[in-house]
């Protein structure tokens, strides 16, 4: 029995200057995953961000370099470098080394930024292997070294060219007239993995140019040569514009700028013919992907404007007019919009350091009314582009009380609550979802593998038969009267449409398992379709993964390999070469370079056919057998391969840019045919073809 009076005052550890960040690092950025990481860069983009806003600077310069680490310039005031009396040292120094130390609580350095808790720079000095700062003032650089957090050395004046800087950082900061230059390399003992994408880069970048209008952002990869560079004169309308690619917009695009006291509130808003919604919300620069306040105002002044419009519309006309059947879900049908407050930093208030969900009270007030008086002068000096707006949101709504009705006909047969699964469905004997899985399979012979194979305790089989509905050109009505959909979503539990309910989800893996061929590639395409625009919850909660089943079982004597590509089959097969001459050669019956390998591959009809023959004075056969489709597997071949838990593998499917991913369904599944062909020409020589 422990003593409970041996707690005291030994026991209490106090972690010093940037120690609590290296003992948590996921409290201040989230996770050390890749995320993280690049967090880091975020956090160092969004300070120089913090001077454009402030009026200082119209240029952002971000690298990164071929040992690793990351850089960016700035054209700001520069980091103060001048000692602050309190701490005897330089304000440089204490900005980069101590957490909440910064020009972002209350004073005049900064009225908007995009940070808030003033941990930005010293987390990633924290989190850095290496770090460096070059500021420039009056003409003169000032430069200070770090690891890990600790100051290695003293705050210096230096020539640029005694830095050890490509020729183009150089010419940078000699030619803008101040600024700061931040050059760090990720922690490996922190991160699992520390290379930058710069494809995870981009994005944000390219947001912070479509939210700062008429500030520049030159980013290069010094590993690759890769450059872009980001400049939108027209701020968010060009970011609507973006938003809606591939789509055809229904009215020209509605825009709005207001300031409120110290709420600075701007809203781009455009309907297009898709069903789909896209709405991008921004504070202060940061993507608050879980909304909040100022969203919620805008939700409620459209639906408030819309249905003020159409009741004057309709004079009342009874209980059918289109202003007593819409409702605040109609306006969400083919809606794109962006929503950003600026605000004062030390007025913010968000859930959490990551700033992911604004949560001033005060916001939401004032954005609904900016929005409302704008929409209704809007809508009454543009009555062609108010009527488009009105018959699409009521169109949604006549979609929305069909939809009711299928699924009103659907659980009166008391599918929903479990009482009727579809007869093809081979349900798993679990019934805790979290370790169930279920497996989406193409066509009947396959199904029937599947079910022989399958773990019958934890692993359930739903055959899919024939072409899916493409639910990209298809309200929700037509979707649940699509046979093969409305059993698939009557076998998941969790409804759809308003009565979806993530908690009812009957199983927490749900794996596409199709045939590596164009067709099987088409299915897992509309499926991907299906779960992004109508349950993106089994995305969100990362439920959806997508099965690897192997293309070629290579054979040799009594050994058997399944690989996955065509490299892994090469490698293989080299081994396998390198082996046998080896063998040979140390039994004295092969002299060195004249080792022999005959390659065959199982064709559908059973014949073999000779791929590649080496040296013939060597007798090792190699049979390689490539599966074009899952039922030419065995049940026991399929559960080894592509089932057991224990061998397979699985992709989990997740969104990591959401706008890319609605441009990319649109384009691959939509209407418009234009940009799908373009995107085609474009990617044809990338394409695998089976022929």
């Amino acid at each position: 029995m422990p003593d409970k009076n041996s707690y005291s005052g030994k026991d209490i550890q106090v972690l010093e200057g940037l120690e609590p960040v290296r003992k948590r690092p996921g409290m201040y950025i989230g996770a050390t995953d890749i995320n993280g990481f690049h967090h880091l860069l975020t956090e160092i983009i969004d300070n120089s961000v913090d001077e454009a806003l402030a009026g200082f600077g119209r240029n952002i310069w971000i690298y990164l370099n071929d040992d690793g680490s990351a850089a960016v310039i700035d054209e700001g005031r520069g980091i103060p470098i001048d000692i602050m009396p309190q701490y005897k040292k330089s304000a440089l120094e204490i900005v980069m080394t101590k957490l909440h130390a910064g020009g972002k609580f209350g004073g005049s350095a900064y009225k908007v930024s995009g940070g808030l808790h003033g941990v930005g720079a010293s987390v990633v000095n924290a989190l850095a292997e290496t770090c460096i700062v070059i500021v420039k003032k009056n003409r003169k650089f000032y430069t200070q070294s770090y690891e890990r957090g600790n100051t290695k050395t003293l705050v210096r004046e230096v020539r640029v060219d005694n830095l050890k800087l490509s020729p183009e950082q150089k010419e940078i900061l000699q030619k803008i007239d101040s600024g700061t230059m931040t050059i760090f390399r990720p922690d490996r003992e922190i991160f699992k993995d520390v290379k930058f994408d710069l494809g995870r880069i981009l994005q944000p970048v390219k947001e912070r140019a479509y939210l700062i209008a008429g500030i520049a952002f030159h980013i290069k990869d010094g590993r690759t040569g890769d450059e872009a560079h980001y400049y939108f004169e027209g701020g968010i309308k060009s970011l609507v514009d973006s938003l809606n690619k591939n789509k055809q917009p229904l009215h020209k695009t509605f825009y709005v700028s207001k300031e409120i006291n110290d709420l600075a509130i701007e809203v781009a808003m455009q309907y297009n013919d898709s069903f789909s919604e896209n709405i991008e919300s921004f504070a202060n620069v940061k993507n608050t992907v879980d909304g909040g306040t100022h969203l919620t105002g805008f939700r409620m002044a459209l639906t408030r404007a819309i249905n003020d419009y159409a009741k004057k519309q309709s004079n009342g006309n009874g209980k059918d007019s289109a202003d007593s059947i819409i409702t605040g879900e109609d306006m969400k049908e083919g809606l794109t919009a962006v929503v950003v407050v600026k605000m004062p930093s030390e007025s913010l208030q968000f859930e959490s350091q990551t700033k992911t969900k604004l949560n001033n009270p005060e916001v939401q007030p004032a954005v609904a009314q900016a929005v409302n008086e704008a929409l209704d002068t809007f809508f009454e000096e543009n009555p062609g582009d108010a009527r488009a707006i009105v018959e699409k949101v009521v169109l949604a709504a006549r979609a929305r009380i069909a939809a009711r009705a299928a699924r009103d006909t659907v659980i009166r047969k008391g599918a929903f609550e479990g009482g009727g699964l579809p007869g093809k469905l081979a349900d798993c004997q679990e019934k805790n979802p979290a370790a169930s899985e279920l497996f989406l399979v193409e066509g009947d012979s396959a199904g029937g593998s599947a079910k022989q194979a399958r773990d019958r305790k934890a692993q359930a089989i739903f055959p899919l038969r024939g072409k899916l509905l493409n639910t990209e050109r298809n309200r929700l009505d037509r979707v649940l009267k699509f046979e093969e959909l409305k059993d698939l979503v009557i076998a998941l539990g969790m409804g759809i449409g308003e009565v979806k309910d993530a908690q009812k989800l009957r199983y927490h893996k749900i794996i596409i398992m199709t045939d590596a061929d164009v067709d099987g590639q088409h299915i897992m395409t509309l499926l991907l379709t299906f779960f992004y625009r109508h349950l993106p919850d089994v995305i969100n909660g990362g439920f959806l993964y997508i099965a690897q089943p192997p293309l070629f079982r290579i054979q040799k004597g009594k050994e058997v390999s399944y690989v996955y590509t065509d490299e892994e089959r090469d490698q293989i097969i080299r081994q396998i070469a390198s082996d046998g001459e080896k063998r040979k050669m140390e039994s004295g019956n092969l002299p060195a370079g004249k080792a022999g390998l005959k390659v065959e591959s199982e064709e559908e009809n059973g014949k073999n056919r000779q791929l590649s023959t080496f040296n013939s004075q060597l007798s090792t056969r190699i049979n390689v057998q490539r599966f074009k489709g899952l039922g030419e597997m065995n049940p026991q071949q399929l559960w080894e391969t592509t089932m057991n838990p224990q061998t397979r593998i699985l992709k989990q499917v997740n969104v990591e840019d959401a706008q890319k991913a609605d441009e990319v369904f649109t384009m691959l599944m939509g209407e418009e045919v234009p940009p799908r062909k373009r995107f085609i020409q474009t990617h044809a020589k990338k394409a695998e073809l089976d022929i």
